[in-house]
This record gives C-alpha cells, sequence and structure tokens, in this order.
C-alpha cells in the first residue's frame, strides 16, 4: 500500500485525489443546512469567487501538508488492521484538528483579506463541520492509497 506521500508524488494520482477532494468539499458545503448551512455556503461562494479553480489551487497547495499529517493516522489504522475510513470515522476529532491545524496556519499567513476575514468568521464552527467531513476524507485515503 503507498503512502499519501507516495500517492501525491505521481501527477496523475495527485490531479486525481486533488479532484476528488474538490468534490468532497463541494459535497460537504452543498449539504450544510440551517442558519450555519447558510453562512458556510455563502463563505465558500465568496472564496469560489475570487477567481476560477481557487478551491482546486487551495487544495494542491495544503494537500501535502495534510497528507503529512493524516499518514500516520492512516498508518495506525493499518497496524491496529482496521480500514482507514473506519478507523478516521472512530477519530473524528482528532482528524479534524490534524486538519485545522494547517489551515489556522495557512489563513494566518493569508495576504488575501477576504479569505482570512471569511476564514476568522467560519472557524469557530468549523471543527463540527470538519468532523462531519471525517469519513469522506478517510475513504478518500482509503481509495488512494489502496496499492
Amino acid at each position: 500500500m503507498p503512502t499519501m506521500q507516495e500517492v501525491l508524488a505521481d501527477t496523475t494520482q495527485r490531479k486525481n485525489l486533488i479532484e476528488d477532494c474538490a468534490r468532497l468539499i463541494d459535497d460537504e458545503v452543498q449539504n450544510k443546512g440551517g442558519l450555519g448551512g447558510m453562512a458556510i455556503k455563502a463563505g465558500y461562494k465568496v472564496v469560489k469567487g475570487l477567481k476560477p479553480g481557487f478551491i482546486h489551487e487551495a487544495t494542491d497547495s495544503l494537500i501535502d501538508a495534510f497528507a503529512e499529517q493524516l499518514q500516520p493516522i492512516a498508518t495506525e489504522a493499518k497496524e491496529k488492521g482496521k480500514p482507514v475510513a473506519a478507523f478516521f470515522d472512530s477519530e473524528r476529532s482528532r482528524v479534524a484538528e490534524a486538519l485545522l491545524s494547517i489551515t489556522d496556519k495557512r489563513a494566518e499567513r493569508s495576504s488575501h483579506k477576504v479569505v482570512k476575514g471569511t476564514y476568522q468568521k467560519l472557524r469557530p464552527t468549523a471543527k463540527k463541520h470538519v468532523e462531519d467531513a471525517v469519513p469522506g476524507v478517510g475513504r478518500l485515503v482509503e481509495k488512494h492509497t489502496a496499492g
């Protein structure tokens, strides 16, 4: 089974993983309901409107750091003989914190005031939303590292 870093080193596999990630993000945002969901959808629309392909570019720029944070969790799942997706699901809080540690650092350094402001507005509720997406993240890791 290849590691996430090995998958990302292959240009075609990297492109496919980024496409799947962007689709997962779109799906997660579209499935949000209520007032909180409206805020997320509005913020996402603003960020996507900055320039075409922004989500793909942002994903590409973050994916290596995400892989670095997620690979040890995926390795732990394999060592325990558990499917990666199921293990990620059981470790939602841990996986969410690993991902948010990357986006927090990136947002802090961002020169895009709109992106930074939108992130800061949404960050207080981000962990819950990222936790909701963890099963999908686990499925993507499992899919793309299935050897």
